[in-house]
């Protein structure tokens, strides 16, 4: 019984997953445009993630591992900042609760 409403809700909720996507013609993302400040930063961040790709971790104590764990941890979470998220239609909304309550 399970399978057979699962096989029904995959071809129903199939077409409708696909006419939701949308794809542009052109296949180029949207780029988030930034300010000349953001642009800095971001190439500071990036210079400073190749310095510390160069560094020999052997030689350091751990203090100095985890410092630099952290340091990259909160550039981490200043880059996903600056607007970079994940949208979810409402399709998709739909899909995933149903599939929650089929598991559940």
């Amino acid at each position: 019984m399970k399978k057979t409403i699962l096989v029904f809700f995959m071809l129903i909720t199939g077409p409708m997953a696909m006419a939701g996507s949308g794809d542009k013609s052109d296949g180029s993302k949207d780029k988030i445009e930034l300010t000349e400040a953001q642009q800095a930063r971001v190439e500071e961040m990036e210079a400073r993630v190749e310095e510390i790709k160069g560094l020999d971790f052997g030689a350091m104590s751990k203090d100095e591992r985890k410092e630099i764990r952290e340091e990259l941890k909160e550039m981490k979470a200043e880059a996903r900042a600056t607007g970079n998220g994940v949208y979810l239609s409402v399709g998709a909304i739909i899909i995933i609760l149903l599939l929650l309550i089929l598991i559940l």
